[in-house]
């Protein structure tokens, strides 16, 4: 679809990953945002993950968690071999990433930051990330989400 292409979708495309965008319509100031984005993509909630950016010891570092869940930040920071992580001033997040809040995808970011997916993805066929804008998804395999990124997996959520 024209005018859709984001940094996200441009390095997939690249690299030739099989990848599917999925347009929706949830306004980001929506309570419950994780869960109705998945309802109107008709996806099981528990396949839609959200990227957070924290930071771990001062680095920043972005974390991909199920909208079903929370992150849990002790998790995180043991993930990455820190001690004390914390969510990142939003400004700081869309600066580094070059995304906007409910937007931030976890490919194609200004900065390429440590990223750690929660392992649930694994159990998972496709995955659904944000590609890069508000209104759009990505769907792809846990394994070529990690190779990208270059992600560890690691238990990082915790049941909201």
């Amino acid at each position: 679809m024209a005018g859709q292409g984001t940094p996200a979708t441009a390095l997939l495309a690249k690299r030739k990953i099989a990848h599917r965008t999925h347009p929706y319509d949830v306004s980001p100031d929506a309570p419950n945002y994780g869960a109705l984005v998945a309802a109107a993509l008709g996806a099981p909630p528990e396949r839609v993950f959200k990227s957070l950016v924290a930071e771990v010891d001062g680095a920043l570092t972005v974390a991909v968690v199920p909208v079903t869940g929370e992150l849990d930040l002790k998790a995180l920071a043991a993930a990455v071999g820190g001690k004390r992580a914390a969510m990142a001033d939003r400004t700081v997040a869309e600066r580094a990433t070059g995304y906007v809040r409910g937007g931030i995808s976890p490919l194609g970011q200004r900065r390429r930051l440590p990223t750690v997916l929660d392992s649930s993805a694994l159990t998972h066929d496709t995955i659904y990330v944000s590609a890069g804008r508000r209104g759009l998804q990505l769907e792809l395999a846990p394994a070529d989400l990690i190779s990208l990124t270059t992600a560890t997996p690691a238990p990082i959520a915790t049941p909201s």
